[in-house]
């Protein structure tokens, strides 16, 4: 859900969630052994936009993003 204030037809403001659901579209495999430095990897999720995930993170998976930052929170679990 996203908010909009008004005034009239004038946009004011645009107030986004504060976290978005969105699934992995494409990363490549986690390097093995590589686990204990919490080493990250890029992983581009279905909106096209590109974000730094764990090792673990897989194509498919659902990832909860922050709006604000852009980072990556959490994996969701289905």
């Amino acid at each position: 859900n996203v908010d909009l204030l008004f005034d009239g037809e004038e946009v004011l403001d645009i107030r986004l969630p504060a976290h978005v659901k969105l699934e992995v579209s494409h990363t490549e495999p986690g390097v093995k052994g590589n686990t204990a430095t919490g080493a990250t990897k890029p992983a581009t999720l279905e909106t096209n936009y590109t974000v730094n995930v764990p090792l673990f993170v897989e194509e498919g998976d659902v990832l909860k993003v922050d709006t604000r930052s852009g980072e990556y929170i959490e994996r969701v679990k289905s």
